[in-house]
């Protein structure tokens, strides 16, 4: 059964139009939720689901066109009997981490919460039987984290999501529907997740990207309506304080609270869709990371990262103004696999000494690059050297008055310049650490 049916009654109830998003103004609830989350730095990314019975990835639907007569028998052997949600929020808060956001549906279209608007969910589909958000959501409160759910716009199972989008052409046995019964269904799920988990830090779409035109270069034509209206407008009026967050590598949309970057630094495009620098909002920001290569638990993903790597990549956001959210892929068992638990240790070990540093920073007046990133709170600009070679810093005149300049582990104050042919730093007798060497300049 690929959609459950859908009754007039529901129909009309969830296709009644709340606020608009155009005339959305942030509450004073959603104003301070946006403070917190510009100062939390850190969070937690989960990408879990039945596709992790597979070990590679969660678009394995898609990269093996697997049909859905077949992707459907997963749910039977999915039972994540080690899942244990007091040993994931504890990680999160030893690793320094503020918020989690974990998927609540992915492109798939399997839901891994209690939904009524369809039995292709992890109560009615597996042995396991119980709603892993609820578990999750009880055990968020208890530890005074926050929690977010991914929701996918796209769904490769359901009919309704009709017309097609760009991905899932290949899979076997998808049907034709109505695309204002899929926005329904969209809702009412939306609702559910709104009001059955308690107060929540807010919703992280994706997928948007799915219905655009795409020439390889750039996307191009929008082929539906979203109807960003509603679905941003039930979300702000059941819960002002959630933030809304819409991963579509375009310019922030009327209605969203904080805007996310894919594998890459604001305003930076390695992955050749990236958001343009002159499309970053007046939001709060994200950057969204993998420990290795991959969202989804994949059995034969060798690039972890070191611990070097992901410490930098936390201190360069922070540098670009923006939190982290690191992703883990939970293995089918509901285990976090062993070497990202060590990983995440590791950062939260440097965070128990260093933290001051990214927490409730904003972005300093010295840019960022693979040698030295700064943050700032206050008068004081924290100066993150990453480069452990460098004996000299030499840059670009900063626009600031400078009152002292010193080493923040050993204290001691460092000569430096300031004037019109630049920026310089003698280093040499700084305490040089081989990750992270923090230089603290106090400004007048």
């Amino acid at each position: 059964m690929k959609t459950a049916p859908l009754c007039v009654i529901a129909l009309l109830f969830f296709l009644v139009t709340p606020i608009k998003a155009q005339e959305y103004q942030p509450s004073p609830e959603n104003l301070e939720a946006r403070a917190w989350f510009q100062e939390a730095r850190f969070g937690l990314f989960v990408h879990w689901g039945v596709y992790s019975l597979l070990g590679d990835g969660e678009w394995v639907m898609n990269n093996q066109n697997i049909s859905i007569e077949e992707y459907e028998k997963l749910p039977t052997f999915f039972n994540p009997i080690d899942f244990n949600p007091v040993e994931w929020v504890t990680m999160a808060k030893e690793a320094g981490m503020k918020y989690i956001t974990i998927t609540s549906r992915h492109h798939d279209g399997f839901s891994m919460f209690d939904s009524k608007m369809t039995d292709y969910d992890i109560v009615d589909r597996t042995p396991y039987g119980k709603d892993v958000l609820k578990l999750l959501a009880e055990e968020c409160r208890k530890q005074g984290i926050k929690l977010f759910f991914y929701y996918s716009l796209l769904d490769w199972n359901r009919d309704d999501y009709f017309p097609r989008g760009r991905t899932g052409n290949g899979i076997q046995g998808r049907g034709e529907g109505n695309w204002e019964n899929y926005i329904a269904f969209m809702k009412g799920q939306l609702r559910e997740l709104l009001t059955n988990y308690g107060e929540i830090g807010g919703i992280w779409f994706d997928g948007h990207w799915d219905q655009k035109e795409w020439d390889g270069k750039t996307f191009g034509k929008l082929k539906v309506d979203w109807h960003y209206d509603e679905l941003y407008g039930m979300i702000h009026e059941l819960q002002p304080q959630a933030l809304i967050g819409n991963n579509h590598h375009i310019g922030v949309i009327e209605g969203e609270d904080f805007q996310m970057f894919e594998k890459d630094l604001p305003g930076k495009n390695t992955t050749g869709w990236g958001t343009p620098a002159d499309q970053i909002g007046a939001v709060p920001l994200e950057v969204c990371e993998t420990i290795n290569g991959s969202w989804g638990f994949n059995l034969q993903d060798r690039k972890h990262k070191t611990e070097k790597e992901l410490i930098h990549y936390l201190i360069k956001a922070a540098g670009y103004g923006s939190n982290l959210l690191l992703n883990v892929g939970p293995m089918p068992n509901g285990k976090i696999q062993p070497k990202h638990q060590e990983s995440l240790k590791a950062m939260g070990d440097w965070l128990k000494e260093h933290g001051s540093t990214i927490y409730g920073s904003q972005k300093g007046p010295i840019p960022t690059s693979d040698d030295v990133v700064s943050t700032q709170k206050g008068n004081k600009v924290f100066l993150h050297v990453l480069n452990p070679e460098l004996k000299l810093l030499h840059m670009d005149q900063v626009p600031v008055k400078i009152k002292s300049v010193k080493d923040q582990q050993s204290n001691q104050k460092l000569a430096f310049k300031n004037d019109r042919f630049g920026f310089v730093i003698d280093l040499s007798t700084a305490s040089i650490d081989p990750i992270d060497t923090i230089i603290e300049i106090e400004l007048r």
